[in-house]
């Protein structure tokens, strides 16, 4: 039982890295007052780019690329919705839908319909100290990312809760014409949570291609960007809420590979697909046991008019 207990763990962490990233991206955007239904596309812009910049330089520096490529996608919806005052939904479904159908063409053009070649995987770090200690050692051999991942959601609600910058960000979110009144800028301000939103995003699929895959592969990032805002609901828009709802998820997922892996015979008893949906239904119940119960910003997805004030 305690290996099955380990093997889980180690799958979760695995696994979680991508979703954490996201969902504080996320929270990032949509505390600022922008909806950001466009995470999906823009993971799949940094897991896909990730991997083609890791085939030519250093696989930490594709990562950063990857960040970037997050970022620019984010940079056209921001465009839309914050200068255009365009509708966030319906803006960030076009970046999903370009970024689908322009990953696979361009996919399909340089390499082959099934994914990128294969490239280095991030180092991974080996921890002495509990490598040798029984279930604790599922802890070691993750990428840096992994443990970057259990950290940023303490620092980002630190940020959020205990600083200025914080403040002002969430004070945009819920009114935006009470901060323009301080002499601050709405816009600079919403366009920064979309960029940084953005770059968390990006990584979350760079940590995809190059951290738990060696490559991109045409699925990616299979519907994880849409999961990561179930996390973000659930979590009512904090860090740590949504890094809770984002690791259960990711625990379904190793739940699913569990199961598969060691115990094969289940799957004459329970179709292979409902595993594979596994995560999925998880999030549905989850989003179901919600309910009504909502935190979202007051000004969540309306475009800031300054003549209306």
């Amino acid at each position: 039982m305690l290996e099955i207990l380990e093997a889980l763990l180690y799958s979760t962490l695995d696994a979680a890295p991508a979703l954490i990233f996201a969902t504080l991206g996320g929270v990032l955007s949509e505390r600022a007052g922008v909806v950001n239904v466009g995470v999906e596309g823009q993971m799949r812009a940094g897991a896909f780019v990730a991997a083609v910049a890791a085939l030519s330089m250093p696989t930490p520096l594709g990562v950063v690329v990857g960040m970037l490529a997050g970022a620019g996608l984010a940079s056209i919806h921001g465009y839309l919705s914050i200068r255009w005052r365009s509708d966030q939904v319906v803006s960030g479904m076009a970046i999903n839908l370009v970024a689908l159908a322009g990953g696979t063409f361009v996919l399909e053009a340089l390499y082959s319909p099934n994914g990128t070649p294969p490239i280095a995987q991030l180092p991974r770090w080996h921890l002495p100290l509990i490598e040798a200690v029984p279930f604790l050692r599922a802890l070691s051999d993750h990428s840096g990312l992994t443990y970057l991942a259990l950290v940023l959601p303490l620092a980002f609600h630190a940020v959020l809760n205990h600083t200025a910058i914080g403040l002002r960000l969430r004070a945009v979110g819920e009114k935006p014409h009470a901060v323009a009144t301080l002499g601050l800028s709405v816009p600079g301000l919403r366009w920064g949570a979309v960029l940084g939103g953005g770059l968390l995003a990006g990584l979350g699929g760079a940590v995809l291609s190059t951290a738990v895959l060696d490559r991109f592969e045409q699925h990616t990032p299979a519907g994880l960007g849409f999961m990561a805002l179930a996390a973000m609901v659930f979590g009512r828009w904090t860090p740590l809420g949504a890094f809770g709802a984002a690791s259960f998820f990711a625990f379904g997922n190793a739940l699913r590979i569990g199961l598969a892996s060691s115990a094969p015979h289940i799957l004459e008893v329970i179709p292979q697909g409902f595993l594979l949906a596994l995560p999925y239904v998880l999030t549905l119940l989850l989003l179901t046991v919600q309910g009504q119960r909502s935190s979202a910003p007051a000004a969540l997805g309306t475009p800031y008019e300054q003549e209306s004030r």
